[in-house]
C-alpha cells in the first residue's frame, strides 16, 4: 500500500520560511520522481516544484524560482519543500506526489502566510 503523508504546514508571517515533509511509503522511493503541488482557495491545484532522476533535476514555477527548493532524502524515504520569503499568495494547500504511470497523493497540508 502506497501511502504519502506530509508535514510541516502552519501559519508564518509574510517574509518567513516552512519547510514541508513528505514521507513514502509502499513504493521504490529513490527512483521516484517526486512533486509538490498547491491548490489555493478557488483556484485549480497548480505545480510547485518537482525533483526527478537519480542527479536529482529539479523544476519550479515561476512564482516560486529562488524562494523555495526542493530536495530529497533517500535514505529516509522523504522529500522536502523549503519555502523561504513566504507571501501571502503562497497560501495554499500543499500536496506531494509521486509522478509515476499511476500517481500517489498525499492527504496536503495547509500553509497560511498572514500577518
Amino acid at each position: 500500500q502506497v501511502q504519502l503523508v506530509e508535514s510541516g504546514g502552519g501559519l508564518v508571517q509574510p517574509g518567513g520560511s516552512l519547510r514541508l515533509s513528505c514521507l513514502i511509503s509502499g513504493l521504490q522511493f529513490s527512483w521516484s520522481p517526486m512533486s509538490w503541488y498547491r491548490q489555493a482557495p478557488g483556484k485549480e491545484r497548480a505545480l510547485v516544484a518537482s525533483i526527478v532522476g537519480a542527479g536529482g533535476r529539479t523544476n519550479y514555477a515561476d512564482d516560486v524560482k529562488g524562494r523555495f527548493t526542493i530536495s530529497r532524502d533517500n535514505a529516509k524515504n522523504t522529500v522536502y519543500l523549503q519555502m523561504d520569503s513566504l507571501k501571502p499568495e503562497d497560501t495554499a494547500v500543499y500536496y506531494c506526489m509521486a509522478d509515476l504511470a499511476t500517481p500517489y497523493w498525499g492527504q496536503g497540508t495547509q500553509v497560511t502566510v498572514s500577518s
